[in-house]
């Protein structure tokens, strides 16, 4: 590991705000996105731009669109390409987030309600399936064989993880493999994807691409188990979504898996009742909570976040060093430890 690695090891804490910092350096090619964003999510049909705008305008992130801007600037690739695959990599994100809340019946989504209470479950369904299609055609106005390759698995992939999730809720016996492989799946993914493409638009060498593909993918890991605390014990406005939406959808997440494999017959037996049968009470979610706290759940879940985190930092040891680098690094502790 190179220096800067070594210094912002993922295990120490850092005081700066890694996306924020990414946001400055890339601020042009952001507002460049942004501006996309805005004119490719337009239709002649007035129902699309609202829900979408609706959702998108919401705020959110950024991750993934800001990923795919650094992983090109890092390669020196073509930025204008990149806002235009930056720009279908949101739309991907923002399609599944529509299809998800729709799945899951979700009641909030970025601190207010959900599109699908706000104008039905057919039109949160359709308006995705149009921001999939804005991304397919994005995908083609560029026409790298090898990037439409890339961002069409991932899509692919990303429905699977949502099939596979919904074959795993409710099952105590679900492994801590299959978690990973759900999350793999329907999160980390496209994080995997869009810094996989930068390095494509700048026609880098394989060994560069694998690199960042390796990064998101473990980023995407250690994001989306950090996520899976946060269900359970997040401010609910600092989340900007319902806390105990997992619990009460009877997911089979980290925090479960391992109070799980420490549970005694009586705390098996909640388990069975709340997630199995999906037969929950008034204080059901705040028993869960104190489960986790009896058995140290919360630092166990956290360890497994970092052990991702820590191999998406090396995954980054052969990287161009500078400031892209240097905050690419910082947003794997972001993400294990932030608050929302």
């Amino acid at each position: 590991m190179n220096n800067t690695a070594r210094d912002t090891k993922v295990s120490q804490q850092t005081n700066t705000h890694p996306l924020e910092e990414l946001s400055k350096i890339l601020d042009a090619d952001m507002k460049a996105v942004n501006a996309m964003i805005i004119a490719r999510m337009d239709s002649p049909v007035k129902l699309i731009p609202q829900l979408a705008t609706y959702l998108i305008a919401a705020g959110g992130k950024r991750v993934r669109p800001l990923l795919t801007l650094a992983a090109t600037s890092m390669y020196e690739g073509e930025m204008q390409r990149a806002h235009r695959l930056a720009t279908a990599v949101e739309f991907i994100h923002s399609a599944t987030l529509l299809h998800d809340d729709v799945v899951d019946e979700s009641e909030e989504r970025r601190g207010q309600e959900a599109a699908n209470l706000v104008f039905g479950n057919q039109a949160s369904v359709l308006v995705g399936d149009f921001l999939f299609s804005r991304a397919f055609q994005l995908m083609t106005e560029d026409g790298n064989l090898e990037i439409l390759r890339i961002l069409s698995t991932a899509s692919a992939v990303i429905a699977q993880g949502e099939v596979l999730q919904l074959s795993t809720a409710g099952n105590i016996n679900t492994t801590m493999d299959d978690y990973i492989e759900v999350i793999k799946a329907k999160t980390a993914a496209l994080f995997a994807a869009a810094c996989e493409v930068g390095p494509v638009i700048a026609s880098s060498d394989e060994t560069a691409a694998k690199a960042m593909a390796n990064y998101g993918l473990y980023l995407g890991i250690a994001f989306q188990i950090a996520d899976d605390i946060l269900d359970y014990m997040a401010d609910r406005e600092k989340l900007g979504k319902t806390v105990g939406d997992d619990f009460r959808e009877s997911k089979m997440t980290a925090p479960v898996l391992l109070a799980l494999a420490k549970a005694d017959d009586k705390e098996r037996a909640f388990w069975e009742r709340v997630i199995t049968k999906k037969e929950q009470n008034d204080g059901d979610l705040e028993q869960a909570q104190a489960i986790f706290e009896k058995h140290g759940t919360y630092d166990e879940t956290l360890k497994l976040a970092h052990h991702y985190g820590d191999l998406a930092i090396k995954a980054l040891d052969d990287a161009p060093d500078g400031p892209l680098k240097t905050q690419m690094i910082a947003l794997v502790q972001y993400s294990i430890n932030r608050e929302s």
